[in-house]
């Protein structure tokens, strides 16, 4: 769905409730009128999606750096609604898991149903844009690759905000990402740096299947995705649309059970920590 008031959208938990408002100074003013105080504000994904599709490789950054083979077409997975965290929320790393990684990318929110869409039209149907961090937890890559259930599957991997900027003040040809872990510049890029352009994306998609308002698409992220710790802050911002910030937890779940356990295996070293291949694999059968 698409929020309810014109202009910058958050969305934020009021008594148990979500609302939609729009910040003013340091209080967000909700649709009806009330002003709650920014500073205290719980606040929520400003998206409604039925459905969120994310892209494997679109950077060129990202491919030179696992020296992989450039993707003649963009390849794409599916995150469920539950993934969906906002700004300020905790992103929790379950017991026992080491490789719990950041990717810093620019959320694309659709505006209205689309379905074969021409490329140059297509951005004409986009509600609006935010950054977001596509949390992957890849202690669990040897049993996801393609699907990503298990690894950008779980409750909490998207957090998405602060605000939805509307589409018709940003432009998706034009604009600079940055990741910052505990302060630190961790990646940056620019939308040259793309492979396939946001309306590549979405054209290609609305060929397949149709994109619904509110749905959310994830455009892909730049190099230098690494593991983030307990404790660390972790924020992404995009020029034109703010800081997302959060804070990683630790998490004392127990994912012991039926199916799938998490391993450290060649294919979580590899893209966790983007080392080669070939010494992936001799240190995982040295260890």
């Amino acid at each position: 769905m698409q929020p309810t008031c014109s202009g910058r959208a958050v969305r934020v938990e009021v008594d148990g409730q979500p609302r939609w408002g729009q910040l003013d100074g340091a209080e967000i003013v909700l649709t009806d009128g009330t002003r709650v105080e920014e500073a205290a504000a719980v606040y929520l994904a400003p998206v409604e999606p039925t459905k969120i599709i994310a892209v494997h490789l679109t950077y060129r950054s990202r491919v030179e750096e696992y020296a992989a083979r450039i993707p003649p077409q963009p390849s794409y997975f599916m995150k469920p609604p539950t993934t969906l965290n906002g700004h300020r929320g905790l992103v929790r790393r379950p017991r026992g898991a080491r490789f719990l990684n950041y990717e810093g990318e620019l959320a694309v929110v659709i505006g209205r149903s689309m379905k074969s869409v021409p490329i140059d039209e297509v951005l004409d149907y986009v509600a609006g844009y935010a950054p977001a961090n596509d949390v992957g937890l890849h202690d669990f890559r040897h049993a996801d690759r393609g699907a990503m259930l298990r690894v950008k599957g779980q409750d909490g991997f998207l957090p998405i905000g602060p605000e939805l900027v509307p589409a018709a003040e940003f432009d998706p040809t034009s604009y600079t990402l940055r990741t910052f872990l505990n302060s630190e510049v961790v990646q940056e890029a620019t939308a040259d740096d793309l492979l396939f352009s946001a309306a590549y994306q979405l054209a290609d998609l609305c060929r397949l299947i149709t994109l619904e308002p509110g749905d959310v698409v994830l455009t892909g992220t730049p190099a230098n995705s690494r593991p983030m710790e307990p404790g660390d802050v972790v924020e992404v911002e995009i020029s034109g649309l703010g800081r997302l910030t959060n804070t990683v937890v630790e998490w004392d779940v127990d994912l012991a059970g039926p199916g799938e356990q998490l391993e450290v295996s060649a294919n979580t070293l590899h893209v966790a920590l983007a080392i080669p291949e070939d010494e992936a694999e001799r240190l995982v059968a040295g260890s």
